[in-house]
């Protein structure tokens, strides 16, 4: 009997019909690890699962990876649900997944720790970031169901605590594949027309699911960039959205976001009641000194005689002016005391002075004092000072000193 003679092409058909008949491997669930994760333009996901000895070729076609809800990376624990069959071109079998979950973890939660690392890394949840809540808000925009309960909680509270605050209401899904863009639009629409000067934006309690629209990343960054303050009031205490953290400031509930949104308008009356009295306080203590003031003032000299009160001014202002010429009078005398010392001293030191005891000052025709016989030569005519006048001579003979 001949041997049958196959190609390639049947081979491989043959293996993956045997396998597509296979009722375990049409619908097995393999957990491992991802490696060698790609995405291409085509929207198709490639990757290897792999254990401790095995890996094993994966494929997610673009269908299926639009509906994971978190993004698959390298290092991933997951469970992959799908079913094994042969690619005939490369004659190599794989996972053709069509499901996929964190491996102990929900993808839910994955997808919100992702989307939660991303926003963080980008800054949304800075502090800085914040924005002040206004104190007294004019208008508050309400982005939330008009349907749910939670609406009709809010707008009792906050017409209770401060009535004089104006509410509009911004309807929106809250849940379900269009929620996030429509809460998304009507943060926007509210800050492009200054609807506001406060947004409470959330939801009433429900399952993570039912809450999910919060988690999304359009309306994390409809937050961040909206110009007017947002608190953000979704389900109840324990649950927490990615819009909690990118909002100005988080409430546990959306009633606990009215109370956070206004001032109570009893602990404002308190509060205004008791400055009234603190200002009274204040009024009747300048008043009290004032009349305390004006009864020093009523009591003085110069009110109750101020022709007196003038006389006796009169008088010491007289003082004062004898004072200071009697003042002015002795230093005079000191200045000319000390005058006439000086001059006396001035005089005594007078070269006149010295001419009258005898001696003579020698001049040169250009008035020049003669101090030594070297200054003078023969023939020059020279003048002699005297006490009492003087005299022109010729040098007709010198004489000049050794010492």
């Amino acid at each position: 009997m001949a041997q049958q003679v196959l190609s390639i092409t049947q081979i491989n058909e043959y293996i993956r019909g045997k396998l597509d008949s296979d009722q375990l491997l049409n619908g097995v669930a393999v957990r491992g690890e991802i490696s060698n994760y790609k995405m291409y333009p085509s929207g198709h996901h490639y990757f290897t699962l792999k254990d401790e000895s095995s890996a094993l070729k994966c494929v997610m076609f673009k269908g299926s990876a639009m509906r994971l809800r978190f993004r698959p990376e390298n290092g991933m624990k997951v469970i992959a649900m799908g079913k094994i069959s042969v690619y005939p071109r490369d004659g190599a079998y794989q996972l053709y997944c069509t499901a996929m979950a964190m491996d102990g973890v929900g993808d839910l939660y994955a997808a919100f720790e992702q989307l939660k690392k991303k926003l963080a890394a980008e800054g949304l949840f800075d502090p800085a970031h914040k924005k002040p809540l206004p104190r007294y808000p004019g208008t508050i925009g309400i982005i939330t169901s008009s349907a749910g309960a939670a609406v009709h909680d809010m707008l009792r509270i906050l017409n209770k605590r401060y009535p004089l605050t104006k509410v509009r209401l911004l309807p929106v899904r809250v849940q379900g594949v269009e929620a996030p863009g429509e809460i998304a639009a009507a943060i926007d629409y509210a800050n492009r027309h200054g609807l506001a000067d406060l947004l409470i934006v959330g939801r009433g309690g429900g399952s993570i699911e039912d809450l999910w629209a919060f988690n999304d990343e359009r309306v994390a960054y409809a937050i961040y960039r909206s110009r007017i303050p947002v608190i953000s009031a979704v389900g109840h205490e324990p649950d927490v959205t990615i819009s909690d953290y990118v909002a100005d400031l988080r409430a546990a509930t959306p009633s606990n976001a009215a109370e956070l949104a206004v001032p109570d308008q009893d602990s404002l009356g308190q509060s205004l009641d008791s400055m009234s009295a603190a200002m009274a306080t204040a009024l009747s203590r300048q008043l009290r000194n004032a009349r305390q003031h004006l009864d020093i003032l009523s009591k003085s000299p110069a009110l109750q005689s101020p022709a007196g009160y003038l006389d006796k001014k009169e008088k010491d202002l007289e003082f004062l002016k004898n004072r200071l010429i009697s003042a002015e009078n002795q230093i005079i005398g000191r200045k000319n005391q000390n005058y006439i010392a000086l001059a006396a001293k001035l005089d005594a030191m007078s070269p006149l002075k010295v001419l009258t005891r005898g001696y003579a000052m020698v001049q040169a025709e250009n008035n020049e004092v003669l101090r030594s016989v070297s200054d003078v030569e023969l023939g020059q005519r020279i003048h002699i000072r005297l006490s009492d006048g003087a005299l022109s001579a010729t040098v007709m003979d010198k004489k000049e000193e050794i010492r």
